[in-house]
């Protein structure tokens, strides 16, 4: 008889959750295990509030495709963020793999006339109020609702981003860009169970709004993972 042995595992932390990853088995079939588990299994966790997510792969070998294609696949959740893919040989692709800085993780909540300075770039676990304002010198990530204001790239980056789960900001600002809230803001504000985490970025000198599932593709057309 044999047993099936589980080729990915989650374990829950404080700051989120852990996938582990089979290192042995081949990584198309790596893949379409973990595809398989987020469609069919622990519905319970995948389908909840936002959570953040650590990859681990132990010694394998991935090459940077490879974890794009692993990070494509854990966006089909909507709810899931992924904050880092690593392995036992400190290879490591994080979401700012652009700027190759750690990404700092601050909770709390920025209330009206509050200001949030950080130098690199942040993942803010709360909610920025209209009033309140988070400066950053590289990305914003905002697990919560973007109120207020935000400046990424606050020292003249123009490839840091802003993402929020919640984006209807009073003002948005990249570098020296700065611009309006997203068309859609009112309209979502009627509807928040409604929203999905979206991010803005620059193009072209102009402040465009995308889904952040597609980040990953966006910064790859680019070349920003080049020499990551």
């Amino acid at each position: 008889m044999s047993i099936k042995r589980n080729l990915v595992t989650i374990k829950g932390t404080k700051e989120g959750l852990v996938f582990r990853l089979d290192e042995t088995i081949p990584f198309d079939d790596l893949l379409n295990e973990l595809q398989e588990m987020l469609e069919h299994s622990h519905q319970t966790i995948l389908s909840g509030p936002l959570v953040a997510i650590d990859i681990q792969f132990g010694s394998r070998d991935l090459s940077d495709e490879q974890k794009l294609q692993i990070l494509d696949v854990m966006r089909s959740k909507r709810n899931l963020l992924v904050r880092s893919i690593e392995g036992s040989k400190s290879t490591e692709l994080r979401e700012n793999a652009v700027l190759r800085t750690p990404i700092t993780t601050i909770s709390g909540m920025v209330r009206s006339g509050q200001v949030l300075r950080h130098d690199g770039n942040l993942l803010f676990l709360g909610d920025v109020n209209p009033g309140g304002s988070i400066v950053c010198t590289g990305d914003i990530y905002i697990l919560g609702a973007l109120r207020g204001m935000a400046h990424a790239g606050s020292e003249g980056s123009e490839h840091a981003i802003v993402g929020a789960s919640y984006l209807a900001p009073t003002q948005l600002r990249i570098a020296e860009v700065i611009s309006r809230p997203p068309d859609h803001a009112e309209e979502s504000s009627a509807h928040p169970h409604e929203t999905q985490m979206e991010f803005a970025y620059l193009q072209d000198g102009q402040m465009q709004i995308d889904k952040m599932a597609n980040i990953a593709r966006l910064r790859r057309d680019l070349n920003v993972f080049k020499g990551v």
